[in-house]
């Protein structure tokens, strides 16, 4: 998938009709916000497959 310079132009300018300039900035931290939420807890997942137990000998 790949967007060249006129589409996310377009993109840009669509978000800017339908929010408006001041709404923008409140969706982009939100968006920013969800996406490290969502990285963070793949990762703990992640984490969380590759630690196996370990078994003591006696």
């Amino acid at each position: 998938m790949n967007l060249g310079f006129g589409e996310i132009m377009l993109i840009i300018f669509v978000a800017l009709i339908l929010f408006g300039p001041k709404k923008l900035p409140e969706l982009g931290k939100a968006a920013g916000r969800t996406l490290r939420e969502f990285k963070n807890a793949t990762k703990g997942i992640m984490d969380d497959d590759d630690e196996k137990p370990v078994k003591k000998q006696s």
